[in-house]
């Protein structure tokens, strides 16, 4: 990809980034980390999904992430490495309409980078009117989203998720299990503390 093939475009305004960014948090408050505090499964299970949806989400396939997932999470049940289905699913939205277009320039620009082209990187507007020509010019059917996405970023957006995507499994695999793990803890202490006072009331109230 060079930077001959890219146009200008307007940056958005402060009250259209503002709005974007607030609809972001509430993203990624009630689809991500509310159900990941509220997991009744073992912490392992749960980080395993955080880290599956994560892996997946930094990478250039937005509408086929899902259907990944899915099928990883078919095959992982039968050789005994379960994971929250989920959770896998809900940490996908990493990637989402807000977030997306960045992460994909990010991903160029690595990849540029790895190949030892990235003096030739084209700047981020420019890199914006192409996707919107591309997108423009397209159906949007799920098939026609993932081969947008190949042909819009080639190789080295394929090459450059990859290090986002292992450094984002790795990370967010042990971040979630830690929390998963002292939640735990804390609902095994408040079911021991309620049992012990039960069982303190039953010895008050016996004859």
């Amino acid at each position: 990809m060079s930077s001959s093939k890219f146009a200008s475009e307007d940056r958005p305004g402060p009250a259209r980034r503002g709005g974007a960014l607030t609809a972001l948090a509430r993203v990624i408050r009630y689809r991500l980390i509310i159900p990941l505090f509220r997991s009744p499964h073992p912490p392992e299970f749960t980080a395993r999904g955080v880290a599956v949806g994560v892996f997946w989400g930094l990478t250039p396939l937005v509408g086929a992430q899902s259907f990944v997932i899915a099928g990883l999470w078919m095959v992982a049940r039968r050789i005994g490495w379960e994971f929250s289905l989920l959770q896998g699913l809900a940490w996908t939205w990493i990637s989402n309409v807000f977030t997306m277009l960045p992460l994909y320039y990010l991903f160029y620009l690595t990849g540029m980078l790895m190949l030892g082209d990235a003096d030739q990187a084209a700047g981020y507007r420019a890199f914006l009117a192409l996707w919107q020509r591309a997108t423009e010019a397209a159906d949007h059917g799920f098939l026609t989203r993932v081969m947008l996405s190949v042909r819009v970023l080639g190789v080295p957006a394929l090459l450059g998720c990859l290090p986002w995507a292992v450094a984002g499994a790795w990370v967010s695999y042990a971040w979630s299990y830690r929390i998963a793990e002292r939640r735990q803890r804390k609902r095994a202490a408040r079911e021991a503390a309620r049992a012990a006072a039960h069982a303190r009331d039953a010895g008050l109230t016996a004859p």
